[in-house]
């Protein structure tokens, strides 16, 4: 029974030694003005075709290799009557 409670705390232990090493991200807030820490973009939105202000995301690493999600608001260019 002793062994077995020893094996027990044992697994909890690692399990949450692995559960602490999974990536996070994080999510910004966006603002009127905000300093990004950009390293790397990941991923940005497309927002060819679309008209009017439509929501957009940038996917990006910061210099210490954490990912961070922004989620704003940007002006398309894709309406007809623009030129």
């Amino acid at each position: 029974m002793k062994l077995f409670l020893i094996g027990l705390a044992a697994l909890l232990a690692t399990g949450s030694v692995f559960a602490a090493d999974a990536p996070t991200v994080i999510h910004d807030k966006t603002g009127f003005f905000m300093h990004l820490d950009v390293n790397k973009v990941l991923s940005s939105s497309d927002t060819y075709g679309q008209c009017g202000i439509v929501p957009a995301r940038l996917d990006y690493l910061d210099h210490q290799g954490r990912e961070h999600v922004l989620d704003y608001q940007v002006q398309a260019i894709g309406c007809p009557s623009d030129n």
